[in-house]
């Protein structure tokens, strides 16, 4: 039996791909974003967090081992509002790719229950791994974040370079693509860095839209219940103004785009 780790299953999820879908977070990501709202998908292996109950605050942990069949079971219960809505489910974290053996085994089953199928990336991934994977997605919502190369291994600690040729990749395959662009003030947000998205963006055939997504401080208290630091409390999110021009920039140069995904 295949099994893998995820942190959380959200049942009918409206952001994550189109229609109602359920969305699996996957534990474990290569990359460290400075702006992580979910910190507890960092770590590829079960950790201590702290929950609030209506008698106050316990000890716990966050990640559940899962076997492919259980998880499948989970995602078809909800078969009767993916076929209503045209939704399905969405893979994502942490990284999904970074358990590819398990993602594989679900997505096979879901495929064959024919459940639409979307994985939410960095692609931050070989591409052995990607390509078993692709054909088995109907949808990639795919994060870009930095441009700059040196920018990018600040902020994330990892180089872009398989990133961008990944999203090149999975172009190419024909498979449709959502970038998803983290807007983080001083950071993603800056003029140069979305005039090379948008540059970077025009090059792809599969782009079906962008889905800005502003930061916000949601999980911020998740790095206190993880005795993690937040390297972003300090940090606002970006002024509605700033977003709606981003937005207008992106629409002008064709693309449909959505706030908050």
């Amino acid at each position: 039996m295949t099994e893998g780790i995820i942190f959380k299953i959200k049942k009918y999820a409206l952001h994550d791909g189109p229609g109602i879908r359920t969305t699996v977070f996957f534990k474990g990501c290569p990359l460290l974003c400075r702006w992580c709202h979910n910190p507890e998908g960092l770590d590829p292996r079960p950790q201590a967090m702290s929950h609030f109950t209506s008698s106050g605050e316990i000890h716990g942990t966050v990640g559940t081992v899962i076997g492919a069949d259980a998880l499948v079971r989970e995602i078809e219960k909800d078969v009767l509002f993916y076929d209503e809505s045209g939704g399905g489910v969405t893979f994502s974290g942490g990284e999904p790719l970074a358990q590819p053996q398990f993602l594989e085994a679900v997505l096979a089953a879901c495929n064959h229950l024919e459940i639409h199928a979307a994985l939410d990336t960095s692609g931050f991934a070989p591409a052995a791994v990607l390509d078993p994977i692709l054909p088995r997605v109907q949808l990639v919502l795919f994060d870009l974040k930095i441009m700059d190369a040196k920018q990018h291994r600040r902020y994330t600690g990892v180089s872009n370079r398989i990133i961008l040729d990944n999203l090149k990749r999975i172009a190419d395959s024909r498979t449709p693509i959502r970038i998803r662009v983290p807007l983080i003030p001083g950071i993603t947000d800056g003029d140069d860095n979305i005039k090379k998205i948008l540059r970077f963006a025009g090059t792809l055939k599969t782009v079906q839209g962008v889905d800005l997504l502003p930061f916000h401080r949601i999980g911020g208290e998740k790095y206190r219940r993880l005795g993690m630091t937040d390297n972003t409390a300090e940090s606002a999110p970006p002024m509605p103004e700033h977003v709606a021009a981003i937005k207008h920039r992106f629409e002008s140069a064709g693309l449909t785009v959505s706030i908050g995904g």
